[in-house]
């Protein structure tokens, strides 16, 4: 059946809608349910007085009595023909139609008492144009908040991915957005900046081995206790929706395959004493090159190893063994801080002394070579006078001896009187003054030997004669 619809003004349509809508489920409207009915006139309208059955009936119940004016009898609600009839009257009138004011309400009972059908008891023949366009109004409708069904909003932070029947038509970003309605397409949202954390190592026993989850096997065959964690976010929603069927679990096992990897490269000394941060970027670099030949959509961000430690019945030895070693470092730090500090040393005094001795040796060549030009000159004027410069040279070698010796003067011409000398003294004073470098003595050793010394009478100087004096020369 083909139903044609006229133009219908969309504005006009809303508005009629509006009203009709107001007017026909209005519950607090006294004429709800009889807008379509006119005032009886004489009684015109008012159902017919049911006969009685018998004349006792007639006398035990009371008369029926019609009711005045526009009142029903017993004021009860609205019957199922009335709201029908009112239904279709509206419902014409959104549409254009006329409202069909002379049909009466449907008879579901029969034709009240005649067997044709006619007059009051006639049945009811709705509007099939009015029914046919309120049907296309509701489906209208229908298909609206069909597709409204469609929009949707994805959160800060969050991603959508896009499926028709199943096979994946895209992603959405954080904002409002729109699909086919459900069955056609759907999505699902994944939070892709949470960051998701995951603990390996609990300290689960393994049944069959008696060994924790934790235990790692080394490459010198011990056993180590390794506890940490893996943090990660994901970087494709897509990937981490249809490309893996548990995402925490393949982490899981992983995480576990990698740093088995990393410890059975290394001895336990290495695994226990090493840098944690080496470890750390092996086991992250391993995991997601798993990850990423796998396409789970998950990026790796960072391991943390909380704990690494020998198993536990053999903790107290390791312990030992750990302490031993520590003391080894230990003593091992203090030798070389001690060669740290004797050996530049040793190195400074050993350079000061290689000065001196470049100093002395050419202090001595110095000294050499002038005292050999000095001899040069002195023998020139030597072949000029011989026994001035003979007497010249040993004035000065005497005074040159007596400047740095301690000196005696006894008068043997004064008398027998007792001399007291400090032998001791002078005894220091000459061994000091030969260990001297440059071989002059003290003077305040000299000084104080000289105050020590008891004052000796001097006599007065006598004169000699030239003959004393020619003695002293011809030495």
């Amino acid at each position: 059946m083909m139903i044609h619809l006229p133009a219908v003004n969309v504005s006009k349509l809303t508005q009629r809608i509006k009203h009709a809508a107001l007017g026909m489920f209005n519950l607090n409207d006294s004429k709800w349910g009889r807008e379509g009915e006119k005032p009886s006139q004489d009684g015109a309208d008012l159902p017919p007085v049911p006969p009685s059955s018998s004349p006792n009936d007639s006398q035990d119940k009371p008369s029926y009595q019609a009711p005045q004016g526009n009142k029903r009898p017993n004021e009860g609600p609205p019957d199922l023909d009335e709201l029908w009839r009112d239904f279709n009257q509206k419902l014409g009138g959104i549409f254009g139609g006329a409202k069909d004011k002379g049909r009466q309400p449907p008879n579901f009972g029969g034709n009240n008492g005649g067997g044709n059908g006619n007059g009051n008891g006639g049945g009811f023949q709705p509007d099939m144009k009015s029914a046919g366009k309120g049907a296309v109004l509701v489906a209208a409708v229908a298909a609206l908040i069909w597709f409204g069904t469609g929009f949707f909003i994805v959160q800060e932070g969050q991603q959508a991915v896009i499926t028709r029947f199943g096979e994946i038509k895209g992603t959405r970003e954080a904002g409002f957005n729109w699909r086919l309605p459900y069955p056609i397409e759907r999505h699902e949202t994944v939070a892709l900046t949470q960051l998701r954390s995951i603990e390996i190592g609990r300290g689960t026993t393994v049944q069959g081995t008696g060994l924790k989850d934790s235990s790692m096997l080394t490459q010198d065959e011990n056993i180590v206790d390794i506890k940490f964690t893996v943090q990660y976010r994901l970087k494709s929603a897509a990937d981490f929706l249809f490309q893996n069927r548990n995402p925490d679990d393949a982490v899981t096992k992983a995480a576990e395959s990698a740093i088995r990897e990393v410890v059975g490269k290394g001895a336990m000394d290495t695994v226990l004493n090493k840098d944690r941060e080496s470890i750390q970027r092996d086991v992250l670099a391993s995991i997601q090159a798993q990850m990423d030949r796998y396409k789970t959509g998950i990026h790796v961000q960072t391991v943390n190893i909380q704990n690494v430690q020998p198993p536990e019945p053999v903790q107290a030895a390791f312990d030992d063994a750990l302490k031993a070693g520590q003391d080894r470092d230990r003593l091992k730090n203090e030798g070389q801080a001690y060669a740290n500090d004797v050996v530049p040393r040793a190195k400074g005094t050993a350079a000061r002394l290689k000065e001196e001795a470049d100093g002395y040796k050419a202090n001595v060549i110095a000294r050499a070579e002038g005292d050999a030009q000095r001899f040069k000159s002195i023998q020139v004027e030597y072949s000029k006078a011989p026994q001035v410069t003979r007497d010249r040279l040993y004035l000065d070698t005497m005074q040159q001896i007596y400047s740095n010796v301690t000196k005696v003067v006894v008068d043997s011409k004064q008398g027998n009187n007792l001399l007291y000398l400090p032998l001791d003294k002078i005894m220091q004073l000459t061994a000091a003054g030969t260990s001297t470098a440059n071989g002059t003595t003290d003077t305040n050793a000299v000084a104080n030997a000289s105050s020590a010394t008891p004052a000796t009478p001097i006599a007065p100087a006598n004169t000699t004669d030239s003959r004393s004096r020619d003695t002293s020369r011809s030495r």
